[in-house]
């Protein structure tokens, strides 16, 4: 969810913000499809996608005191964004997706519950800034403009891929082919920033009509534009623009674009996990793990565990899109 503006407690502020938004993730029980993900063992050792997951005591020790103490950070996300964070089915409030289940593995590494709650992307920086939350991870762009709020534990890499139509009957090969077409996406998104900051402009050099831009609440919202005839494309993430393909109606009702020039998608950028700039022992603290994660092979697991393997980093870099 390439985002660029904002799209983006402890115990009993976490609490609230469950009840309010309904229960999203307890404990160590996700789910993908029909099978479980994950589960916890007496000895605290929980299986993730088949990888067995424990405390890693080092990244532990990094963690600020109090929520060492309380064991559990709120975590905003707004779902659905498959395959990032998505419902295990339909009319299940509980969660599944790259993000849920990492976010899950750091905190089995960090021995403290990471709870996700529901919040709309663009109120998720003011969220953060009211204490309503510690962390979010919902598959937000690692950019410097949103680094003036927030650390960013960078997580995975994606670019702006397009999504149109099963056969491609708008005959779109490149970005430059949406130019005077009519294109959804969802609003407060990196998305729209690419298609209003650069590819406009890009259209009018080469003398083309400029692209006719719809933004929507969500991304669904955008697809229903598509199959309702009145987007020829959608702009999200390349991975979640695979994803959606692959698993709509058996992969009979979108495809998405294969630019050759843009493997990982358009303007591909770091994602990364935000909290505000201030909590960076919480910061280092999920670093730790993550990196824990990526050395123990439990990452790449994760990220197989939706096919989105391409995403995926060597290192868990802090505020790496600023270098």
């Amino acid at each position: 969810m390439e985002h660029l503006t904002p799209r983006l407690r402890r115990a009993a502020v976490a609490t609230a913000a469950l009840a309010a938004g309904g229960l999203i993730l307890a404990g160590c029980a996700a789910a993908s499809g029909d099978e479980t993900t994950s589960a916890e063992s007496a000895d605290g050792v929980v299986e993730i996608v088949g990888v067995e997951v424990a405390v890693d005591e080092a990244a532990r020790e990094l963690l600020p005191e109090d929520i060492a103490d309380t064991g559990s950070v709120a975590v905003a996300t707004d779902a659905p964004y498959a395959p990032f964070e998505m419902f295990v089915s339909e009319g299940s409030e509980e969660l599944t997706g790259v993000d849920v289940l990492l976010g899950q593995a750091i905190g089995v590494k960090l021995g403290i519950e990471f709870e996700f709650a529901q919040q709309g992307f663009d109120g998720i920086i003011p969220a953060l800034q009211a204490g309503n939350f510690d962390v979010t991870m919902s598959a937000m762009t690692s950019s410097v403009e949103r680094m003036d709020v927030l650390t960013f534990v960078d997580y995975s890499a994606s670019g702006t891929g397009i999504l149109t139509r099963a056969g491609n009957p708008d005959e779109i090969e490149t970005y430059l082919d949406l130019c005077g077409k009519n294109v959804a996406v969802q609003s407060a998104t990196s998305q729209a920033e690419l298609v209003n900051g650069v590819w406009q402009a890009e259209c009018e050099a080469e003398g083309l009509d400029p692209i006719v831009l719809s933004e929507f609440p969500s991304d669904s919202d955008a697809q229903l534009a598509i199959t309702a005839g009145k987007a020829a494309a959608s702009l999200l993430t390349k991975p979640s623009a695979g994803y959606v393909a692959k698993t709509t109606n058996d992969g009979d009702t979108f495809m998405v674009i294969e630019d050759p020039t843009a493997p990982n998608g358009y303007n591909a950028t770091l994602n990364g996990i935000g909290v505000l700039k201030e909590n960076e022992e919480l910061a280092a603290a999920i670093q730790a793990a993550l990196q824990s994660l990526m050395d123990d092979g439990t990452y790449t697991a994760i990220l197989a565990e939706f096919g989105v393997e391409g995403i995926g980093i060597d290192e868990a870099t802090i505020n790496g899109a600023a270098n």
